[in-house]
């Protein structure tokens, strides 16, 4: 494609990719809700248990997580314009056929597959491709703003789902998933550009000659040979710990679990829909601030912080679940702020110690991390559940892990950039991206 010419004064196109971004990461979000809410409903209509439901959950985020990767490298062969409507395509069909099924094998693949792939392309990954190719100024910003689109499809569906599933059949929710993935796509596919160059502009905040690099030919490979440079680190694997830990802290156990966990203390499902709800509020807020400190602080202490805080906050749940209005009100403001405020220090730590071309590839395998961990927590919290009658054990279980990971994320060292062509260096070629202190 020839750019156009810019005209002067021209509002930079930037910030419409970012917008339709944002409203394609907040759709996606609502769509990945909808398990929170079916538990009980999956049960009462075919009889599987939480950990039945868990395991199709489980599935979805491990698909969502490990998909980031090579979504990533999709995303930079082939671009935006035609990765995403074809991704958004695929949660249709996978949400449509969701709502036939009648064993739990086809909910795992359905759900679990096709949802956690279709879904997967619209991870963070897909908000570090849009930070990274389309912005130089506001960077950390713009991150945070898009990571909180993820807050608010959590508000906006989470109610309607649950308000669904309380006054009709449980198909409508799959069904309302489908229509939106399908309503996404269609300003996915008429405004998203692949890089400045093709609209006449250079990316938001960059010099003139400023050129955005060309994608490898091959996805597959270059997410292979990423995984290759960047595993040699061990503040990568650092890294990869701690978001396996922030996945598992809240997608797998909050955001599956936690509707269920109200319920067990008599908090009806509209009221603890509700709380989700207000936890998405408090997260816009607290991402888009994340964004705006990793701007200008060291990334390595915000995660310190933000850790310490969660685990902080997961002691204290059940004892706030039992207590009342206030203490629990508590909780979702504490919780709200701090859910996906971790994702901007993150990317950047993956920049500053990768370089800015393999940061995006790298930052999809740390991003798988954080899916294995919810996995792992969406299936293990709901047989902890049916075994002792609580989450209670879930809870301090997941403390005690973001403890570890407060601790762990301030060893990360600084490290001079990777050469972006490492990515697509040749077998055995390369060095380590990053240090320990």
């Amino acid at each position: 494609m020839v750019a156009a010419p810019v005209a002067s004064g021209r509002r930079h196109y930037a910030w419409v990719v970012f917008t339709v971004t944002w409203v394609v990461l907040l759709l996606a979000a609502g769509m990945r809700a909808a398990p929170g809410v079916l538990i009980s409903p999956l049960h009462d209509a075919l009889g599987f248990s939480k950990a039945d439901v868990g395991l199709a959950v489980s599935v979805n985020v491990l698909c969502y997580g490990f998909t980031g990767p090579f979504a990533a490298a999709l995303l930079v062969r082939f671009g935006l314009r035609r990765v995403v409507p074809c991704a958004l395509a695929l949660v249709a069909v996978g949400s449509l056929l969701a709502s036939t099924v009648t064993a739990v094998w086809q909910l795992v693949v359905y759900w679990g597959l096709f949802v956690g792939i279709g879904t997967g392309c619209m991870a963070a990954v897909l908000a570090a491709t849009v930070a990274n190719r389309w912005f130089v100024a506001r960077r950390g910003l713009v991150m945070g703003a898009l990571m909180a689109a993820g807050a608010s499809g959590q508000v906006a569906f989470f109610q309607v789902l649950t308000r669904l599933t309380d006054h009709g059949p449980w198909q409508r929710v799959p069904q309302v998933v489908a229509a939106a993935a399908l309503l996404a796509a269609v300003p996915a596919a008429l405004f998203l550009r692949d890089k400045p160059e093709d609209v006449g502009q250079v990316a938001y905040g960059a010099p003139p000659d400023h050129r955005t690099p060309a994608g490898a030919p091959n996805p597959v490979r270059t997410a292979m040979r990423g995984l290759r440079v960047v595993s040699r680190s061990g503040a990568f694997w650092v890294l990869w710990g701690s978001f396996f830990v922030c996945g598992m802290s809240t997608n797998g156990l909050i955001q599956t679990h936690f509707l269920e966990a109200a319920h067990d203390h008599d908090i009806a499902r509209t009221a603890a829909a509700t709380l989700i709800s207000l936890i998405g509020l408090f997260d816009i807020v607290g991402t888009v601030f994340s964004g705006w400190l990793t701007d200008r602080y060291d990334p390595r202490r915000l995660l310190f912080v933000y850790y310490g805080l969660r685990g902080l906050s997961l002691l204290l749940l059940q004892s706030a679940l039992s207590s009342g209005h206030l203490p629990l009100g508590a909780f979702i403001a504490f919780y709200g702020l701090d859910w996906v405020a971790t994702v901007p220090p993150t990317v950047a730590l993956c920049r500053e110690l990768c370089g800015a071309e393999m940061a995006t590839v790298a930052y999809g395998w740390v991003f798988a991390g954080h899916q294995v961990g919810a996995s792992l927590a969406a299936w293990g919290a709901g047989l902890i559940r049916d075994a002792t009658g609580s989450y209670q054990l879930a809870f301090m279980l997941a403390a005690v892990c973001c403890f570890v990971a407060a601790l762990g994320v301030l060893r990360v060292g600084r490290a001079a950039p990777a050469d972006p062509a490492l990515v697509d260096a040749g077998p055995g070629e390369g060095a380590p991206v990053g240090a320990l202190t």
